[in-house]
């Protein structure tokens, strides 16, 4: 028990603790910058274990229960941002302060500062990673042709280069595989390099099906051919930025899609965790090295700032929804309106909650190992 903790718990709790830190320091200070006053900053739920009051009178906190965190702002009825009942008779002087007194755009601006907050600090950690130990890739050289594929039936070898697939220029083995994979049968114009002669060749990708535990099909092209060579390439600051960026947006992007396959039914929900299967990876990570730890505190902080986007009241994207509701209406949402989708939200928050712990509970053979003791 003792190495689990030490091995796993603690790990998992550091890097929790971290990116709620920045999550909520991203509200912080553009509420701050608005000229709200902020109550309480706390890092967890329930009983205070320690804290300090600064002089701006925020009550900065560590609480019992360090599975997230929140800053409550003055006028807040609670820590989810509700108003109080107390917001119309406010002073001119507290109304000044107040959040709900703020105007719209400053509002939504304070809300969407925490996830946009774990999206730059992503960008950072990587940006900081391609800098100083440098950026892993494949280089598109070809180490095996699979026999009979599309590859060889056009004449590429081991040891060719990619260079370029319709005037596309190749640099690493994934742009090679990105421009064949949505191209299944269609011809390809590709240059390659061979032995220091560079020659033009045609190549139809093989049209790939395979079908998902749904039933579904899915097709997609295949050239044949792999790389196993792995290259460290080391950016300047502002290219390791940029690149770092456009990498965020990439993972943005294909875990939107793989959200979206999984409302349509064509990709399974076992792949979903939860805080247990965090923490294996956490643990997991921070034995590796301080590399994959920094790699992995930046997919997590991606997931969290685009987790708390969705449009779910008590979630960020909730309170997003309602601020676009409010200035669709010129005026907010009825109180009672809030409250029932506020239920609602934290309905769904609570059944996902408890789907993805189920999930981990299998994943780790909790369930099959308590079987077995009850068998």
């Amino acid at each position: 028990m003792l190495a689990g903790l030490v091995d796993y718990v603690i790990p998992f709790l550091v890097i929790l603790t971290v990116l709620v830190f920045v999550h909520e320091m991203g509200h912080y200070l553009v509420a701050r910058r608005a000229g709200v006053r902020v109550d309480v900053f706390s890092i967890g739920f329930g009983r205070e274990l320690f804290g300090w009051t600064a002089r701006s009178g925020t009550r900065w906190k560590i609480a019992v229960l360090p599975l997230g965190g929140y800053v409550k702002m003055f006028g807040d009825a609670d820590p989810s941002s509700s108003g109080g009942s107390n917001l119309d008779t406010m002073s001119a002087e507290d109304r000044a302060v107040s959040f709900h007194h703020k105007s719209l755009k400053a509002r939504a601006a304070i809300v969407a500062a925490g996830p946009a907050a774990n999206f730059l600090f992503a960008i950072v950690l990587l940006a900081g990673l391609y800098a100083i130990v440098g950026r892993p890739y494949a280089p598109p050289v070809v180490d095996e042709v699979v026999a009979g594929s599309a590859a060889e039936q056009a004449g590429i070898r081991v040891g060719d280069v990619f260079v370029s697939t319709d005037g596309t220029a190749v640099k690493r083995f994934s742009d090679l595989r990105r421009a064949v994979f949505d191209r299944p049968g269609v011809p390809i114009e590709m240059v390659i390099d061979r032995d220091g002669r560079q020659m033009t060749l045609t190549v139809v990708p093989e049209a790939v099906t395979e079908v998902d535990r749904f039933g579904a099909k899915h097709t997609f092209g295949q050239l044949g051919v792999r790389s196993n060579k792995v290259s460290i390439e080391r950016l300047d600051p502002v290219s390791a930025v940029g690149v770092a960026a456009v990498e965020t947006w990439s993972i943005v992007g294909q875990t939107l899609d793989a959200v979206g396959q999984i409302i349509a039914g064509t990709r399974g929900t076992e792949e979903l965790g939860g805080p247990l299967r965090i923490a294996q990876m956490s643990g997991d990570v921070a034995q590796s090295g301080w590399v994959t730890t920094v790699w992995f505190m930046a997919m997590l902080s991606i997931n969290l700032g685009l987790i708390n986007l969705f449009p779910i009241p008590v979630l960020d994207g909730g309170h997003l929804l309602f601020y676009g509701v409010e200035a669709l209406r010129g005026r907010p949402l009825g109180e009672r309106a809030q409250e029932w989708a506020s239920m609602a939200g934290l309905t769904l928050v609570i059944a996902l909650m408890l789907f993805v712990t189920w999930n981990d509970l299998i994943h780790l053979k909790v369930v099959e190992y308590i079987g077995s003791l009850l068998g």
